[in-house]
């Protein structure tokens, strides 16, 4: 069992709260385990008994029953009224968002299935833990059924400090399996190669797409796999829909509209398959409305996707840095600074703005710095910020961490991602 102490800690820190807790993120990346393994072995450890955790999965067939809500909520009052002295935890896996029922009881109202959390919230003697279910539930609206009383905690694919906590041995070789499976933590139980690729594939076909397409009435599936294609194979690009609907017209020959280009990305980006990245005017302190850059969730997914013809490790580094950045928590923006040098105006570029809430550091990806045209121009986008904020270049070049003479940290990919360095 791998140790997924940075969601279990947010779990704990959590209990007790008087709000639900949303647990979050792209399916198959461990949510369940966290919830109904790690976090149940975390309270029986604590001397909670089992008659005292309530565990309702709803995608299985002898919970059905409880998808009707008014049936859901009767079942734990059952249990929880009457014995107050008690506390009781409530675990419901797979919540369906669409459904709906009429209480004949009070004259015809439609019931949800956040009506019936809302009221069992209020119970003092019991603590609500949810999951998403199916295509629905992987939607990021899911928190805001409950009007704002809930905590919402986003779980991840293993980060590779998770994973090569189970692998252990060689980093280097650990990381270089990392870049080109991923963190999806079946991963880990698959010895063969063939096996971990066709599983990854098969992630795609038979859950991914599906849930997009049955969630979002996608009329055109084939436009959908055009795009996920796309954006796989220009990670750490900017991007707009227009480029991308007029590179899937020039190849299908047939006109192709930006904006349901543009609604298909935001479908995949519900369904936490991949991240955007806005850009940022360090000066002018403004975001830009496009181009975007658009980084997968898994890098394996990333892989997967272009049934791994396209590795290149620059770009597949650039997106394992985001995603450790946006899984600790911090607001991560694409920099853009101004070059003024000849007379000309032109934009730069700094691959990471990372702030926590008042702090801020800028983080450059840089593969290799072995030629001094390639130093130049990962060094003078962050000079270019003419600010004392703290700057990092993080590469895979470099056998120990040091500071420059511009007061510029250069760090190992390794160590960043290890939590050996310190961002801020």
């Amino acid at each position: 069992m791998i140790e997924r102490n940075f969601y279990l800690n947010r779990l704990i820190h959590n209990m007790w709260n008087g709000e639900i807790k949303v647990i979050t993120g792209i399916r198959r990346c461990g949510k369940s385990v966290l919830l109904f393994e790690l976090f149940d072995d975390y309270l029986r450890r604590q001397g909670v008994r089992k008659e005292q955790i309530l565990k309702v999965e709803l995608d299985q067939r002898r919970y059905y029953k409880y998808r009707n809500p008014i049936t859901l909520c009767e079942y734990v009052e059952s249990v929880v009224l009457g014995n107050e002295e008690e506390k009781y935890y409530l675990f419901l896996d797979e919540v369906q968002l669409t459904t709906k029922v009429i209480d004949k009881e009070n004259v015809d109202i439609e019931v949800t299935i956040y009506d019936m959390l809302n009221e069992l919230k209020a119970y003092k003697n019991l603590d609500v833990y949810v999951t998403g279910s199916n295509s629905k539930g992987l939607s990021k609206d899911i928190a805001t059924e409950f009007r704002g009383r809930a905590v919402q905690i986003h779980v991840f694919p293993l980060s590779f400090e998770e994973y090569y906590s189970f692998v252990g041995g060689d980093e280097r070789t650990a990381l270089d399996y990392y870049m080109l499976y991923g963190g999806m933590p079946r991963i880990l139980a698959l010895k063969d190669e063939r096996d971990r690729k066709e599983y990854l594939l098969a992630l795609y076909s038979e859950l991914y797409i599906k849930d997009i397409v049955e969630r979002n009435k996608i009329e055109r599936e084939d436009i959908l796999n055009d795009i996920l294609n796309f954006l796989a194979s220009q990670i750490s690009s900017l991007i707009n829909p227009t480029n991308v609907a007029n590179a899937i017209a020039s190849m299908k020959k047939e006109k192709v509209n930006p904006t349901l280009v543009s609604n298909y990305i935001q479908h995949i980006i519900d369904s936490f398959l991949i991240e955007t990245a806005k850009r940022y005017d360090v000066k002018g302190k403004t975001y830009f409305n496009y181009p975007n850059k658009y980084y997968y969730t898994d890098i394996g997914l990333r892989n997967a996707r272009l049934n791994y013809r396209q590795y290149d490790p620059g770009h597949m580094m650039e997106n394992i840095i985001y995603n450790e950045l946006i899984r600790r928590g911090h607001s991560v923006d694409v920099g853009v600074v101004i070059d003024r040098t000849g007379g000309k105006n032109v934009q730069k570029e700094v691959d990471f703005v990372v702030n926590d809430a008042d702090r801020k550091v800028y983080v450059q990806s840089a593969l290799q710095m072995d030629t001094d045209q390639k130093a130049s121009s990962e060094l003078k986008s962050l000079m270019l910020t003419k600010d004392f904020f703290k700057k990092i270049i993080i590469r895979m070049d470099v056998p120990h961490n040091f500071y420059d003479e511009y007061g510029i940290f250069h760090c190992n990919l390794i160590d960043f991602l290890l939590g050996r360095v310190e961002l801020f």
